[in-house]
C-alpha cells in the first residue's frame, strides 16, 4: 500500500536488484523532476570533515530536508544524529552506503568520504537512481574517473544529476574573470599557474601498525594537529567499520598516528596535497586555458617529503609541469614554511617580483598583464579591474539542489567531467613523481632550461627548501620523467608507459568493485 501520496509523482519505488556492490545496488526510475515545490530529501555520506560543511549548506536551503546520515565511524555517526535531533530533525543512521542508497525516501546524496571511495560510492548511488554530489577529487585514479564520467552521462538521460564539489565553478566573479581573459583585454594567455602554499607539519610515526580486529578499528588514536602543545597528541577515539572504510583497497594495517584525515598523505587512500587542495587550483588553471576537452600530452613532476621523517608517503613540496598547447600549466605546491622550519612563517610567491599571489590560488599570465584571483594587473603591477561578486561559490550546493529539482544540470560548469579533469591532472603529476629518481638541482635545471617560467619557478622552489635548511645534496629531489600521454585513449605511451599505466588504475577488492550503471 502506498503511504506517501506524492511518491509516484517523484519516482517509483525500487524495481529490482542488480548485480554489484554485494548485491545491494538497485535501480529507481524517475517519473518527473521534483519541481520547485517538492522537498528534496538528502543523505550526507561521510561528515567528519568536509561533509559537515555539506550539512550546514543544505540546512540553509529552503525545501531541503536532511533525512539520513552515513558514516563508518560509530562515534561520528552518533554525534551527527544527536546534533540533528537537537535541531528537531530525526534522521536515519547508516553505516553502509550500499544500504542507504536503497532507501526510497532519499532523493540525493552528497559524498565527502576519503578519496579512494568517492567514485565507488557515487557510482553505487547512480546505479540506484539517486542524484549525486561528489567531493573533490571525484576519483582516486584516472581509470575510475573515466568510468564515473561515462556513468554520469548515461544516467543524465534518465534525469539523474551528478555534480562535482569544486565551488569556484559556481562563482559569478570567477566566471567574469574567465570571460574577461577570453575577451583578450590583456592579450593571449601565456601561462596558467596554480599555487598551494599550505603548511603541512609531520603526521608522526607509529611504532607499530594497527591491525583491524574482525574488520573493525576501535580505540584511541591521536590528533597530530596538537602535537606541539602535547607530544602525545589530542586523543581521537574511533570505532570504525574498517572493511567499509578501506573498501576497494582491502584490510591493510593502519600506519598513521591520526586515523582520520592523515590518510591524505598515503597513496592507497589519498593523493597528497596536489590531489587534496590541488583540484581546486588545477580546475581553475585548466579553466583559464579555455577548458581543454583533452588532458595534456606530456607531464613531468618533481618533489619530495622534506623536513621530517614520518608515516606520510606523498610529497610535501611538489612541482608539476603540464604541456598544454598553446599555453602550459604549472602547479606549485609548498608544504614547508617560509624559512628555518618556523611554522609561524608562510611562504609567498610574487608575480614578476612585484604582486603577491594568493597563498592558495591561481595566476593567469597573459601577454599584457596577469590575473591574480579577483584582480587583473598590467605588467607593471597596476590594477586594471576588480571582478565583482568574487567568491568561492557559496551557492554551489544550492545549484546542485536546483539541478536536482530540474532533473538536469543548470550550468555546464557543474558537469562532473570538470572534476575528472582537475583530479586527473593531480594523478598525472603523481604518477610522474612516483616514477622519479634522486636528481640534482643542476640536472633538473638542464631538463627545463628552455622553459623560462618553469626555470624561475623551480629556482624559487629550491630557494624555499634551502631557506628551510634542507641539504639537497643529501636529500635530493625526486624527479619524475617526462611522460607521454595519449589524451584520447587516456593511456600513457612511450618509454615509461608500462610503469605509468599501472599507476593509472588500481586493484579493487571483489566486494567493492565499481558497479555497472
Amino acid at each position: 500500500m502506498q503511504t506517501n501520496p506524492t511518491q509516484t509523482t517523484r519516482r517509483t519505488f525500487i524495481r529490482g536488484t542488480v548485480a554489484g556492490a554485494a548485491g545491494l545496488v538497485a535501480h529507481r526510475s524517475f517519473s518527473a523532476p521534483i519541481g520547485a515545490n517538492g522537498d528534496v530529501r538528502v543523505a550526507v555520506i561521510g561528515f567528519n570533515g568536509r561533509g559537515s560543511g555539506h550539512i550546514k549548506s543544505l540546512e540553509e536551503i529552503p525545501g531541503v530536508r536532511i533525512v539520513a546520515l552515513c558514516d563508518v565511524d560509530a562515534n561520528v555517526l552518533a554525534k551527527g544524529v544527536e546534533n540533528q535531533a537537537k535541531k528537531n530533525n530525526t534522521v536515519t543512521a547508516y553505516t553502509d552506503y550500499r544500504k542507504l542508497v536503497l532507501d526510497p525516501e532519499i532523493d540525493a546524496v552528497t559524498i565527502a568520504t576519503p578519496n579512494h571511495t568517492h567514485t565507488l560510492i557515487a557510482m553505487t548511488a547512480m546505479a540506484a537512481g539517486t542524484h549525486v554530489y561528489v567531493e573533490k577529487p571525484v576519483c582516486h585514479n584516472i581509470w575510475e574517473g573515466r568510468q564515473l564520467v561515462n556513468a554520469a552521462e548515461k544516467v543524465a538521460k534518465k534525469g539523474i544529476v551528478v555534480q562535482h564539489g569544486m565551488q569556484r565553478r559556481s562563482s559569478p566573479g570567477w566566471q567574469q574573470a574567465m570571460d574577461w581573459v577570453k575577451e583578450g583585454h590583456i592579450g593571449k594567455v601565456t601561462l596558467s599557474r596554480g599555487i598551494n602554499f599550505k603548511k603541512r607539519d609531520s603526521i608522526g610515526k607509529l611504532a607499530a601498525a594497527v591491525e583491524a580486529k574482525d574488520g573493525v578499528i576501535k580505540g584511541t588514536f591521536h590528533d597530530r594537529r596538537d602535537i606541539k602543545s602535547d607530544p602525545a597528541g589530542k586523543p581521537q577515539n574511533v570505532d570504525v567499520d574498517y572493511k567499509l572504510w578501506a573498501g576497494p583497497r582491502g584490510l591493510s594495517p593502519v600506519n598513521r598516528t591520526q586515523f582520520h584525515y592523515d590518510w591524505h598523505w598515503q597513496w592507497a587512500f589519498g593523493n597528497g596535497d596536489i590531489g587534496n587542495q590541488g583540484p581546486h587550483q588545477t580546475d581553475v588553471g585548466r579553466w583559464a586555458l579555455g577548458n581543454p576537452e583533452l588532458l595534456p600530452k606530456r607531464v613531468m613532476s618533481l618533489g619530495g617529503r622534506w623536513g621530517y621523517k614520518d608515516d606520510g608517503e606523498t610529497a610535501n613540496n611538489q612541482l608539476a609541469f603540464y604541456d598544454y598547447q598553446p599555453a602550459p600549466f604549472i602547479f606549485d605546491n609548498r608544504g614547508l614554511p617560509l624559512k628555518d622550519m618556523d611554522w609561524k612563517l608562510e611562504p609567498v610567491y610574487r608575480v614578476n617580483g612585484k604582486t603577491a599571489a594568493a597563498r592558495v590560488g591561481n595566476v593567469i599570465h597573459c601577454e599584457g598583464g596577469y590575473v591574480i584571483e579577483s584582480k587583473a594587473y598590467d605588467n607593471e603591477g597596476n590594477t586594471l579591474i576588480k571582478f565583482d561578486n568574487f567568491n568561492d561559490g557559496p551557492d554551489h550546493m544550492l545549484n546542485f539542489i536546483n539541478s536536482v529539482r530540474a532533473g538536469k544540470l543548470i550550468n555546464p560548469n557543474l558537469h562532473v567531467s570538470h572534476g575528472f579533469h582537475a583530479a586527473s591532472l593531480a594523478h598525472l603529476a603523481n604518477i610522474s613523481y612516483r616514477l622519479g629518481v634522486a636528481t640534482s638541482v643542476g640536472e633538473v635545471k638542464e631538463r627545463i632550461k628552455n622553459d623560462k617560467a618553469g626555470t624561475e619557478t623551480f629556482e624559487h622552489f629550491v630557494q624555499n627548501l634551502v631557506d628551510n635548511k634542507i641539504d639537497l645534496n643529501v636529500d635530493k629531489i625526486s624527479a619524475g620523467p617526462w611522460l607521454d600521454f595519449d589524451p584520447v585513449a587516456e593511456k600513457f605511451i612511450g618509454e615509461f608507459a608500462v610503469e605509468a599505466n599501472k599507476l593509472a588504475t588500481e586493484n579493487y577488492v571483489e566486494e567493492f568493485k565499481l558497479p555497472e550503471v
